[in-house]
């Protein structure tokens, strides 16, 4: 897909047929997130952690509907793969860092097709539950800061008209 049609069609997906990307579309997409840069050049810094177990995936929904107040909601909306960017140090280059990775295995995710969303409450939630996190197997010291839901989905990704002003523009001069 050309990147400024790729840019006009993004969106965030929220329902899925729960059929997971193809493993070769998965490398692709976790390649994306290796292209994004990381602050101070420390890719060490940075881990990502693929999700697909269903026993996983439902407690991490069930945490964050509880952190949420709504037992009944399901913030990973069903996703068949959630890729977790964690780091080693917890800081605002990190969560930047993070974000980047994320919003590129994201335009990498739909440039193949896939409907793709931004995971931060149900992550969020996760950090509260070691437990869990320990389940993930993560290397001493990392913790999750976001994540990228992924999967087949239904949704169709068309060109949208978005208002260009929507962001205010200042000068300084």
């Amino acid at each position: 897909m050309k990147f400024k049609k790729l840019l006009k069609s993004r969106k965030t997906v929220r329902t899925y047929t729960g059929k997971a990307a193809d493993k070769k579309d998965l490398q692709k997409i976790l390649e994306a997130g290796e292209y994004a840069p990381a602050a101070m050049g420390k890719y060490e810094n940075y881990l990502f952690t693929v999700v697909t177990d269903k026993k996983l995936l439902k407690a991490i929904d069930q945490e964050a509907a509880m952190m949420f107040g709504d037992l009944h909601s399901h913030p990973l909306y069903g996703v068949p793969t959630l890729i977790l960017v964690s780091a080693k140090k917890v800081d605002e280059m990190a969560w930047a860092t993070a974000g980047i990775m994320g919003h590129n295995m994201v335009l990498a995710a739909e440039d193949k097709g896939y409907g793709a969303c931004y995971i931060y409450g149900a992550v969020a939630a996760l950090r509260n539950h070691p437990e869990t996190i320990a389940d993930l197997d993560l290397p001493d010291g990392f913790t999750p800061l976001c994540g990228v839901g992924v999967g087949e989905t239904e949704e169709e990704l068309e060109k949208r008209d978005i208002d260009k002003k929507r962001v205010g523009i200042t000068e300084a001069e």
